[in-house]
């Protein structure tokens, strides 16, 4: 008996039957490494090159501040014809301000984020507002701040740089995203989301050559690494156009005001050359300046965006289902618009394999839709698609975490059957919700374990006990194929 009893009386044991349960791991939890006006709890900076998680915009503001501010990138140029005036705003796009993390954070967001990391690494006035990739990386010999700050946090699911497509140069962009790659690859519980890298100075260059050129600037040029590295990536591409208002307030005395005088006019009234000077005397004119300004399109990368995405469609459908054919919340154009020939070799990379997903425009459908589902390794069979390569990750992580409690377990045959049954429940489960392939649970994935069968007497004797799982992952129709053909009159 499992107790003595030492008085008369009834006494009642509950015997288990039941194998223990396996919950899934979160699986669209990022990480946003990136600049911040304030890294701030309780002390001013006792945030930077910690990660701080949020749920909303409330918090990131309470703790990380403000957008950075324009200053002389804007302008409203006046045109009058026939007696209309009209007012129309413009951005000069190499003036803008380099860090995007806020706005970032509001697509994130509006397209159906939920909870996520920040790791502050600096403020808008370090680096002489550059972004500096160091920063981003974290302090090398310490192993502390940036990308290793991530390292640390077990429930970060997706990584993005925000502020990254502002880098100098797209070597030093693509060797930040290569060691976000290793990340991934060592732990083994993360997913990399980045954009094409597009140097603002060449923004006119035909977009196909961005890619597939031998500058430097081409991606399958410069990121390197095996199929095994590649399958934790997913690149996007052109950027996005969005409604995203740009931020222009300044600080008097204790309250943000719009800083007019930071927008430039042109041909305005009286030869005025700033915004606020034309709020005495032109009210009209100002108000319609304003609303220009109000209006103007803001030109983001598009990878916070599919965090978002990323979020909403495992919410929604669950994690093996791809993230594609939506459309971005929010965003009003992409870039470039691609065709479907310019997309054939973006989407299919006969040489490296390195895919690119693409952000298309579809009338009647969406302005800016995810057309694409490719990891990074692109020609690989078992890692092509995005979605396969995260739901593994998620039953991985899933019964990783699910099998520490069998830790220093006999391993006898008793812990085999426990365990077995417990990952079959859970696999079970994922094959009923769609997840799986197969008409039954034997065509949708097996488990093995057990002396003789994944494991010889001498892994029992060095504690070893080893599982195996296979699993016939749900993969994405990208490719749909409609055949037809003539009927003749004498077939049936």
């Amino acid at each position: 008996m499992a107790n003595e009893y030492k008085t008369p009386g009834v006494y009642i044991e509950e015997i288990p039957h039941l194998p223990p349960s396996i919950a899934s791991v979160e699986t669209a939890i990022p990480a946003f490494i990136g600049y911040t006006e304030k890294a701030q709890w309780k002390a001013p900076g006792d945030l930077l090159n910690k990660a701080w998680r949020i749920e909303s915009m409330l918090e990131y503001e309470l703790y990380f501040g403000n957008p950075d501010p324009e200053v002389g990138s804007l302008t409203v140029t006046f045109a009058t014809v026939n007696g209309q005036t009209t007012a129309t705003a413009s951005v000069d796009e190499t003036k803008r301000s380099k860090h995007l993390m806020y706005y970032s954070l509001q697509m994130f967001f509006i397209n159906g984020g939920g909870p996520c990391w920040i790791v502050s690494v600096g403020s808008y006035t370090d680096d002489g507002g550059k972004i500096a990739v160091a920063k981003l990386t974290g302090d090398d010999a310490t192993q502390s701040g940036g990308l290793f700050e991530t390292a640390k946090i077990n429930e970060i699911t997706l990584l993005v740089f925000p502020d990254s497509t502002n880098i100098d140069t797209a070597a030093n962009y693509y060797l930040l995203h290569t060691l976000a790659i290793q990340q991934c690859v060592d732990l083994k519980d993360r997913f990399v989301i980045m954009d094409i890298y597009h140097d603002v100075a060449n923004k006119d260059v035909w977009r196909l050559d961005i890619i597939n050129s031998d500058t430097t600037k081409g991606m399958r040029n410069i990121l390197t690494g095996t199929t095994d590295h590649l399958n934790y990536a997913a690149t996007y591409f052109p950027r996005i156009y969005t409604g995203i208002d740009f931020y222009y307030k300044t600080l008097v005395g204790d309250k943000l005001v719009d800083n007019d005088a930071s927008i430039a006019l042109v041909n305005a009234p009286d030869s005025l050359t700033t915004l606020d000077k034309l709020q005495k005397g032109h009210n009209a004119l100002y108000f319609q300046a304003k609303a220009a300004v109000t209006d103007m399109e803001m030109l983001l990368p598009v990878a916070s965006s599919m965090a978002g995405i990323y979020a909403q469609i495992d919410n929604a459908r669950g994690v093996w289902k791809a993230p594609a054919n939506v459309n971005i919340v929010n965003a009003t154009r992409p870039l470039y618009l691609i065709s479907t020939k310019e997309q054939e070799d973006l989407n299919v990379d006969p040489q490296d394999g390195k895919s690119v997903n693409v952000i298309r425009s579809f009338q009647g459908r969406g302005p800016a839709i995810v057309w694409g589902a490719r990891t990074l390794a692109g020609n690989d069979n078992e890692w092509r698609y995005i979605s396969v390569k995260r739901f593994f990750i998620m039953v991985e992580e899933s019964v990783k975490n699910a099998t520490q409690q069998f830790v220093f377990e006999p391993n006898d045959e008793n812990t085999w059957v426990r365990v077995k049954s417990m990952i079959q429940n859970y696999l079970t489960q994922q094959w009923k919700a769609g997840a799986l392939m197969g008409a039954s649970v034997k065509e949708a994935f097996f488990v093995h374990v057990g002396l003789g069968e994944t494991m010889t007497e001498q892994n029992v004797l060095e504690g070893y006990m080893i599982i195996q799982i296979g699993m016939a992952a749900v993969r994405p129709a990208e490719f749909i194929v409609l055949q037809f053909m003539h009927k003749l009159l004498s077939e049936s």
